[in-house]
Protein backbone atom coordinates (compact mmCIF):
# COMPACT_ATOMS: atom_id res chain seq x y z
CA UNK A 1 0.00 0.00 0.00
CA UNK A 2 1.31 3.30 -0.94
CA UNK A 3 1.86 6.59 1.36
CA UNK A 4 -1.66 7.49 2.83
CA UNK A 5 -2.82 10.24 5.66
CA UNK A 6 -3.21 9.30 8.43
CA UNK A 7 -5.68 11.65 10.70
CA UNK A 8 -7.53 10.33 14.00
CA UNK A 9 -10.34 11.62 16.30
CA UNK A 10 -8.95 12.70 20.18
CA UNK A 11 -10.64 13.95 22.87
CA UNK A 12 -10.55 17.52 23.15
CA UNK A 13 -10.66 19.89 26.49
CA UNK A 14 -12.41 22.77 25.10
CA UNK A 15 -14.63 25.66 26.42
CA UNK A 16 -17.54 25.49 27.98
CA UNK A 17 -20.29 27.01 24.68
CA UNK A 18 -21.22 30.48 26.63
CA UNK A 19 -18.01 30.84 27.74
CA UNK A 20 -15.71 30.75 24.50
CA UNK A 21 -15.85 34.64 23.52
CA UNK A 22 -13.66 34.66 26.56
CA UNK A 23 -11.20 32.03 25.54
CA UNK A 24 -10.69 32.46 21.85
CA UNK A 25 -8.03 34.03 21.32
CA UNK A 26 -5.28 34.99 17.95
CA UNK A 27 -2.39 32.03 17.54
CA UNK A 28 0.48 33.08 19.80
CA UNK A 29 2.92 33.69 17.05
CA UNK A 30 0.86 36.52 15.43
CA UNK A 31 0.57 39.05 18.38
CA UNK A 32 3.12 41.38 20.18
CA UNK A 33 3.93 40.60 23.87
CA UNK A 34 2.40 43.97 23.80
CA UNK A 35 -0.57 43.06 22.36
CA UNK A 36 -1.31 39.69 24.05
CA UNK A 37 -0.89 41.83 27.36
CA UNK A 38 -3.42 44.32 25.82
CA UNK A 39 -5.49 41.57 25.15
CA UNK A 40 -5.54 39.61 28.55
CA UNK A 41 -6.43 42.47 30.21
CA UNK A 42 -9.21 42.94 28.63
CA UNK A 43 -10.26 39.28 28.59
CA UNK A 44 -8.64 37.32 32.08
CA UNK A 45 -9.87 34.18 30.29
CA UNK A 46 -7.98 34.69 26.91
CA UNK A 47 -6.03 31.07 26.01
CA UNK A 48 -3.22 33.84 25.12
CA UNK A 49 -2.62 32.70 29.02
CA UNK A 50 -1.17 29.69 27.82
CA UNK A 51 0.49 30.34 24.75
CA UNK A 52 1.91 33.67 25.51
CA UNK A 53 2.74 33.20 29.34
CA UNK A 54 5.69 35.98 28.26
CA UNK A 55 3.17 38.50 28.21
CA UNK A 56 0.86 37.09 31.07
CA UNK A 57 -0.08 40.23 33.52
CA UNK A 58 -1.71 37.56 36.19
CA UNK A 59 0.34 34.94 36.69
CA UNK A 60 2.33 34.76 40.12
CA UNK A 61 5.19 32.54 40.32
CA UNK A 62 5.25 29.09 40.32
CA UNK A 63 5.12 28.70 44.43
CA UNK A 64 8.42 27.53 45.73
CA UNK A 65 10.49 28.36 42.63
CA UNK A 66 11.66 32.00 41.46
CA UNK A 67 10.25 32.84 38.03
CA UNK A 68 13.80 33.65 36.70
CA UNK A 69 16.38 31.27 38.05
CA UNK A 70 16.23 27.42 38.57
CA UNK A 71 16.61 26.27 42.16
CA UNK A 72 20.55 26.31 42.04
CA UNK A 73 20.47 29.85 40.53
CA UNK A 74 20.70 29.23 36.89
CA UNK A 75 18.12 31.26 34.49
CA UNK A 76 15.24 28.88 33.80
CA UNK A 77 14.46 28.98 30.09
CA UNK A 78 10.85 26.63 31.38
CA UNK A 79 9.69 29.43 33.87
CA UNK A 80 7.02 31.09 31.12
CA UNK A 81 6.04 27.96 30.14
CA UNK A 82 5.18 26.34 33.36
CA UNK A 83 2.89 29.59 33.90
CA UNK A 84 1.27 28.85 30.88
CA UNK A 85 0.68 25.22 32.15
CA UNK A 86 -0.49 26.70 35.33
CA UNK A 87 -3.03 29.06 33.65
CA UNK A 88 -4.38 26.00 31.48
CA UNK A 89 -5.09 23.99 34.82
CA UNK A 90 -6.64 26.97 36.30
CA UNK A 91 -8.63 27.19 33.49
CA UNK A 92 -9.98 23.60 33.75
CA UNK A 93 -9.94 23.75 37.54
CA UNK A 94 -12.44 27.06 37.04
CA UNK A 95 -14.57 24.66 34.57
CA UNK A 96 -14.35 27.26 31.76
CA UNK A 97 -12.35 24.44 29.45
CA UNK A 98 -13.91 21.18 30.03
CA UNK A 99 -12.83 17.76 28.55
CA UNK A 100 -14.66 15.61 26.45
CA UNK A 101 -15.29 12.08 27.35
CA UNK A 102 -14.94 10.58 23.81
CA UNK A 103 -12.82 10.53 20.97
CA UNK A 104 -14.17 12.66 17.99
CA UNK A 105 -13.88 14.90 15.08
CA UNK A 106 -14.52 18.14 14.78
CA UNK A 107 -15.84 20.05 11.80
CA UNK A 108 -15.00 23.61 11.97
CA UNK A 109 -16.34 26.81 10.04
CA UNK A 110 -14.82 30.15 9.74
CA UNK A 111 -16.54 32.84 8.18
CA UNK A 112 -15.60 36.38 6.99
CA UNK A 113 -18.04 37.99 5.43
CA UNK A 114 -19.94 35.88 2.79
CA UNK A 115 -16.32 33.62 2.63
CA UNK A 116 -15.91 30.45 5.08
CA UNK A 117 -13.90 27.61 4.56
CA UNK A 118 -14.54 24.55 6.88
CA UNK A 119 -12.33 21.63 7.83
CA UNK A 120 -11.96 18.90 10.05
CA UNK A 121 -9.83 19.23 13.74
CA UNK A 122 -8.49 15.81 14.72
CA UNK A 123 -5.10 14.79 15.05
CA UNK A 124 -2.37 14.34 12.40
CA UNK A 125 0.49 12.19 12.65
CA UNK A 126 3.75 12.52 13.21
CA UNK A 127 4.66 9.59 11.50
CA UNK A 128 3.10 11.22 7.99
CA UNK A 129 5.51 14.27 8.53
CA UNK A 130 8.40 11.88 8.91
CA UNK A 131 7.08 9.99 5.66
CA UNK A 132 6.59 13.45 3.53
CA UNK A 133 3.07 12.44 3.49
CA UNK A 134 2.58 15.87 5.38
CA UNK A 135 4.42 18.51 3.46
CA UNK A 136 6.39 21.66 4.12
CA UNK A 137 7.19 24.88 2.50
CA UNK A 138 9.28 26.59 4.92
CA UNK A 139 12.55 26.58 7.19
CA UNK A 140 11.78 26.24 10.73
CA UNK A 141 14.08 28.89 13.13
CA UNK A 142 16.42 26.37 15.76
CA UNK A 143 15.83 29.05 18.75
CA UNK A 144 12.30 28.66 17.64
CA UNK A 145 11.52 24.87 17.52
CA UNK A 146 13.26 24.76 20.76
CA UNK A 147 10.78 27.35 22.40
CA UNK A 148 7.58 25.34 20.93
CA UNK A 149 9.28 22.10 21.98
CA UNK A 150 9.89 22.74 25.66
CA UNK A 151 6.02 24.97 25.72
CA UNK A 152 4.53 21.63 24.54
CA UNK A 153 6.95 19.36 27.06
CA UNK A 154 5.97 21.75 29.69
CA UNK A 155 3.00 22.33 29.11
CA UNK A 156 1.62 18.62 28.06
CA UNK A 157 -0.74 19.63 25.66
CA UNK A 158 -1.42 20.83 21.82
CA UNK A 159 -2.49 23.97 22.53
CA UNK A 160 -2.92 25.16 19.48
CA UNK A 161 -3.96 23.49 16.00
CA UNK A 162 -1.47 23.74 12.97
CA UNK A 163 -3.40 24.80 9.84
CA UNK A 164 -3.62 22.00 7.10
CA UNK A 165 -4.79 21.19 3.87
CA UNK A 166 -5.96 18.78 1.19
CA UNK A 167 -6.54 19.18 -2.59
CA UNK A 168 -9.67 17.90 -2.70
CA UNK A 169 -11.57 15.10 -0.96
CA UNK A 170 -15.54 14.16 -2.28
CA UNK A 171 -15.65 12.15 0.91
CA UNK A 172 -14.56 14.47 3.27
CA UNK A 173 -16.58 17.10 1.99
CA UNK A 174 -20.15 15.00 1.82
CA UNK A 175 -19.44 14.50 5.92
CA UNK A 176 -18.80 17.72 6.52
CA UNK A 177 -22.06 18.71 4.75
CA UNK A 178 -23.89 16.06 6.37
CA UNK A 179 -22.60 16.81 9.64
CA UNK A 180 -23.05 21.01 9.13
CA UNK A 181 -26.86 20.19 8.58
CA UNK A 182 -26.94 19.40 12.24
CA UNK A 183 -27.45 22.30 15.40
CA UNK A 184 -23.57 23.33 16.38
CA UNK A 185 -22.21 22.44 19.29
CA UNK A 186 -20.17 26.04 19.73
CA UNK A 187 -20.09 29.60 18.03
CA UNK A 188 -18.36 32.38 18.57
CA UNK A 189 -17.10 35.59 16.91
CA UNK A 190 -13.53 36.92 17.36
CA UNK A 191 -12.89 40.74 17.08
CA UNK A 192 -11.43 40.66 14.07
CA UNK A 193 -14.83 39.98 13.30
CA UNK A 194 -14.31 35.78 12.07
CA UNK A 195 -17.26 33.58 13.12
CA UNK A 196 -15.99 30.50 14.11
CA UNK A 197 -18.43 27.77 14.44
CA UNK A 198 -17.97 23.74 15.46
CA UNK A 199 -19.71 20.79 15.20
CA UNK A 200 -18.50 17.55 17.03
CA UNK A 201 -18.49 14.10 14.88
CA UNK A 202 -18.50 11.45 17.51
CA UNK A 203 -20.70 8.88 16.03
CA UNK A 204 -18.45 5.99 15.26
CA UNK A 205 -19.92 5.24 11.61
CA UNK A 206 -18.84 9.20 10.87
CA UNK A 207 -15.54 9.12 12.74
CA UNK A 208 -14.52 5.60 10.51
CA UNK A 209 -15.51 7.17 7.50
CA UNK A 210 -13.26 10.26 8.02
CA UNK A 211 -10.32 8.22 9.40
CA UNK A 212 -10.73 5.91 6.32
CA UNK A 213 -11.86 9.25 4.01
CA UNK A 214 -8.35 10.53 4.94
CA UNK A 215 -6.71 7.73 4.28
CA UNK A 216 -7.71 8.20 0.64
CA UNK A 217 -5.14 10.84 0.41
CA UNK A 218 -1.61 10.72 -0.28
CA UNK A 219 -0.34 14.04 0.96
CA UNK A 220 -1.30 17.02 2.99
CA UNK A 221 0.30 20.48 3.46
CA UNK A 222 1.05 22.55 6.20
CA UNK A 223 -0.42 25.80 5.34
CA UNK A 224 0.68 28.03 8.88
CA UNK A 225 2.30 26.22 11.75
CA UNK A 226 5.53 24.86 10.80
CA UNK A 227 7.33 25.19 13.73
CA UNK A 228 4.32 24.09 16.01
CA UNK A 229 4.59 20.97 13.58
CA UNK A 230 8.47 20.64 14.20
CA UNK A 231 8.07 20.67 17.92
CA UNK A 232 5.43 18.05 18.23
CA UNK A 233 7.68 15.37 15.69
CA UNK A 234 10.88 16.37 18.24
CA UNK A 235 8.41 16.01 21.26
CA UNK A 236 7.46 12.50 20.05
CA UNK A 237 11.12 11.80 19.21
CA UNK A 238 11.82 12.72 22.88
CA UNK A 239 9.33 11.23 24.50
CA UNK A 240 9.39 7.62 22.49
CA UNK A 241 11.47 5.54 24.76
CA UNK A 242 9.01 6.41 27.96
CA UNK A 243 6.54 3.94 29.13
CA UNK A 244 2.97 4.37 27.61
CA UNK A 245 1.67 6.81 30.63
CA UNK A 246 4.55 8.78 30.94
CA UNK A 247 4.81 9.51 26.97
CA UNK A 248 1.67 10.39 26.35
CA UNK A 249 -0.29 10.58 23.49
CA UNK A 250 2.50 12.65 21.34
CA UNK A 251 2.24 10.82 18.39
CA UNK A 252 -0.59 12.57 17.00
CA UNK A 253 -0.88 16.62 17.15
CA UNK A 254 -3.47 18.67 17.01
CA UNK A 255 -4.48 19.92 13.09
CA UNK A 256 -7.04 21.47 11.23
CA UNK A 257 -7.53 20.38 7.89
CA UNK A 258 -9.16 22.24 5.31
CA UNK A 259 -10.05 21.87 1.73
CA UNK A 260 -7.69 24.06 -1.19
CA UNK A 261 -10.37 25.76 -2.68
CA UNK A 262 -11.77 27.28 0.02
CA UNK A 263 -8.50 28.83 1.17
CA UNK A 264 -7.42 32.78 1.23
CA UNK A 265 -3.61 33.52 0.86
CA UNK A 266 -3.15 37.34 1.90
CA UNK A 267 0.32 39.45 0.92
CA UNK A 268 3.52 39.43 3.29
CA UNK A 269 4.81 42.95 2.94
CA UNK A 270 8.28 43.73 3.81
CA UNK A 271 9.53 46.93 5.33
CA UNK A 272 13.13 48.05 5.75
CA UNK A 273 14.40 50.01 8.15
CA UNK A 274 17.50 51.58 6.74
CA UNK A 275 18.82 52.42 3.24
CA UNK A 276 22.53 50.75 3.52
CA UNK A 277 23.60 49.53 0.57
CA UNK A 278 26.32 46.84 0.29
CA UNK A 279 29.64 49.34 -0.51
CA UNK A 280 28.63 51.35 2.65
CA UNK A 281 26.50 54.12 1.56
CA UNK A 282 23.50 55.62 2.66
CA UNK A 283 20.78 56.31 0.03
CA UNK A 284 17.76 58.37 0.53
CA UNK A 285 14.33 57.65 -0.43
CA UNK A 286 14.72 59.81 -3.68
CA UNK A 287 18.20 57.94 -4.89
CA UNK A 288 16.51 54.34 -4.18
CA UNK A 289 13.91 55.56 -6.74
CA UNK A 290 16.14 56.42 -9.42
CA UNK A 291 18.27 52.98 -8.84
CA UNK A 292 14.98 50.99 -8.89
CA UNK A 293 13.94 52.85 -12.15
CA UNK A 294 16.47 50.98 -13.75
CA UNK A 295 14.85 47.50 -13.59
CA UNK A 296 11.53 48.91 -12.31
CA UNK A 297 8.83 51.50 -14.50
CA UNK A 298 8.43 53.70 -11.44
CA UNK A 299 5.10 55.80 -11.62
CA UNK A 300 4.01 58.11 -8.49
CA UNK A 301 0.37 56.80 -6.98
CA UNK A 302 -2.15 58.70 -5.12
CA UNK A 303 -2.48 56.21 -1.87
CA UNK A 304 -1.41 52.16 -1.08
CA UNK A 305 -0.74 50.04 -3.76
CA UNK A 306 -1.93 46.28 -3.67
CA UNK A 307 -0.45 44.50 -6.41
CA UNK A 308 -2.40 41.88 -8.23
CA UNK A 309 0.74 40.14 -10.10
CA UNK A 310 3.66 39.40 -9.12
CA UNK A 311 5.93 41.87 -11.61
CA UNK A 312 4.07 44.75 -9.69
CA UNK A 313 5.37 46.21 -6.43
CA UNK A 314 3.92 49.10 -4.31
CA UNK A 315 6.58 51.29 -2.44
CA UNK A 316 6.13 53.06 0.14
CA UNK A 317 8.55 56.21 0.74
CA UNK A 318 8.03 59.18 3.15
CA UNK A 319 7.17 61.04 0.41
CA UNK A 320 4.01 58.54 -0.49
CA UNK A 321 3.15 55.70 -2.56
CA UNK A 322 4.56 54.46 -5.70
CA UNK A 323 3.37 51.47 -8.54
CA UNK A 324 7.01 49.68 -9.41
CA UNK A 325 6.32 47.66 -12.82
CA UNK A 326 9.13 44.75 -13.66
CA UNK A 327 10.52 45.18 -17.23
CA UNK A 328 12.14 42.24 -17.16
CA UNK A 329 11.65 38.65 -18.16
CA UNK A 330 10.58 36.74 -14.85
CA UNK A 331 11.16 32.71 -13.95
CA UNK A 332 8.13 30.39 -14.50
CA UNK A 333 5.60 30.75 -12.33
CA UNK A 334 5.63 27.60 -9.78
CA UNK A 335 9.21 28.14 -9.24
CA UNK A 336 10.97 29.91 -6.34
CA UNK A 337 12.39 32.30 -8.34
CA UNK A 338 9.23 33.42 -9.50
CA UNK A 339 7.90 34.45 -6.67
CA UNK A 340 6.91 37.61 -6.19
CA UNK A 341 8.75 37.64 -2.34
CA UNK A 342 11.86 36.20 -4.15
CA UNK A 343 11.50 38.72 -7.18
CA UNK A 344 11.92 41.40 -4.52
CA UNK A 345 14.74 39.73 -3.01
CA UNK A 346 16.47 39.24 -5.97
CA UNK A 347 16.26 42.35 -7.68
CA UNK A 348 15.79 44.98 -5.13
CA UNK A 349 16.40 43.50 -1.06
CA UNK A 350 20.08 41.67 -1.69
CA UNK A 351 21.66 43.66 -4.63
CA UNK A 352 20.28 47.21 -3.65
CA UNK A 353 20.36 47.41 0.09
CA UNK A 354 22.60 44.48 0.83
CA UNK A 355 20.20 42.27 2.94
CA UNK A 356 21.23 39.03 1.92
CA UNK A 357 19.74 36.73 4.31
CA UNK A 358 16.24 37.60 4.91
CA UNK A 359 15.51 35.39 7.68
CA UNK A 360 18.07 36.93 9.84
CA UNK A 361 18.83 40.38 8.88
CA UNK A 362 17.93 42.82 11.61
CA UNK A 363 16.78 45.54 8.52
CA UNK A 364 14.08 43.46 7.45
CA UNK A 365 10.45 43.07 8.69
CA UNK A 366 7.71 41.62 7.90
CA UNK A 367 3.89 42.44 8.23
CA UNK A 368 1.05 40.19 6.62
CA UNK A 369 -2.70 39.80 7.60
CA UNK A 370 -5.59 41.72 6.03
CA UNK A 371 -4.65 45.23 7.25
CA UNK A 372 -1.09 45.06 5.51
CA UNK A 373 -1.06 48.22 3.92
CA UNK A 374 -2.58 49.88 6.62
CA UNK A 375 0.60 48.46 9.02
CA UNK A 376 3.36 49.80 6.19
CA UNK A 377 1.54 53.15 6.07
CA UNK A 378 1.94 53.53 9.87
CA UNK A 379 5.66 51.96 9.82
CA UNK A 380 7.00 54.63 7.41
CA UNK A 381 5.05 57.69 8.86
CA UNK A 382 6.22 56.88 12.32
CA UNK A 383 9.95 56.57 10.58
CA UNK A 384 9.99 53.06 11.95
CA UNK A 385 10.67 51.99 8.62
CA UNK A 386 12.53 54.03 5.79
CA UNK A 387 10.47 52.00 3.13
CA UNK A 388 7.89 49.29 2.77
CA UNK A 389 7.20 47.40 -0.20
CA UNK A 390 3.50 45.76 -0.91
CA UNK A 391 3.87 42.15 -2.48
CA UNK A 392 1.16 40.46 -4.52
CA UNK A 393 -0.02 37.28 -2.87
CA UNK A 394 1.81 33.84 -3.49
CA UNK A 395 -0.82 31.61 -5.32
CA UNK A 396 -1.30 28.51 -3.68
CA UNK A 397 -0.94 26.41 -6.39
CA UNK A 398 2.83 27.76 -6.37
CA UNK A 399 2.55 26.70 -3.02
CA UNK A 400 1.95 22.98 -3.92
CA UNK A 401 4.36 23.11 -6.11
CA UNK A 402 6.83 23.99 -4.39
CA UNK A 403 6.15 21.50 -1.47
CA UNK A 404 5.92 18.46 -3.76
CA UNK A 405 9.29 19.07 -5.25
CA UNK A 406 10.51 19.03 -1.59
CA UNK A 407 11.82 22.75 -2.02
CA UNK A 408 10.92 25.51 0.96
CA UNK A 409 9.97 29.20 0.29
CA UNK A 410 11.70 32.25 1.37
CA UNK A 411 10.83 33.03 5.08
CA UNK A 412 7.14 34.84 5.39
CA UNK A 413 6.16 33.91 2.13
CA UNK A 414 2.51 33.05 2.59
CA UNK A 415 -0.49 34.57 4.80
CA UNK A 416 -3.61 32.52 5.22
CA UNK A 417 -6.52 34.01 6.52
CA UNK A 418 -8.30 33.42 9.07
CA UNK A 419 -6.42 31.47 10.70
CA UNK A 420 -7.65 28.94 13.35
CA UNK A 421 -8.41 30.49 16.97
CA UNK A 422 -6.08 29.71 20.17
CA UNK A 423 -8.36 28.01 22.54
CA UNK A 424 -11.77 26.21 21.33
CA UNK A 425 -10.05 22.53 20.95
CA UNK A 426 -7.02 21.60 22.82
CA UNK A 427 -5.28 18.24 22.35
CA UNK A 428 -4.00 17.28 26.28
CA UNK A 429 -1.26 14.96 26.18
CA UNK A 430 -2.54 12.91 29.31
Amino acid sequence: MGRVADVRPFSALRPLPQLAHRVAAPPYDVVSADQAREIMCAQPDSFLRVTRPDADPYLEPTPGQDDDVDPIGHPDPDAEHRHGRAALAELVRRGVLVREAQPAFWVYRQQVGSRAQTGIAGLASVHDYERAVLRVHEHTRPDKEDDRTRHLDVVDAHDEPVFLFHQGSDEVEAIVEAVTAGEHDLAVTTPDHVWHTLWRARDPDVVHRLVEAFAGLDRLYVADGHHRTAAAVRLAAKRRGLPPEEAGSVDGFLAVVFPAPELTVLPYHRIVTDLATPDGRDLTPEELVARLGEEFDVSPASGPVQPEDRRTVGLRTPTGWFRLWLRDAVPAEGSIDGLAVSLLQDRVLGPLLGITDPRRDPRLDFVGGPDGLEALDDAVASGRAAVAFALSPTQLADLVAVSDRGEVMPPKSTWFFPKPASGLLVHPLH
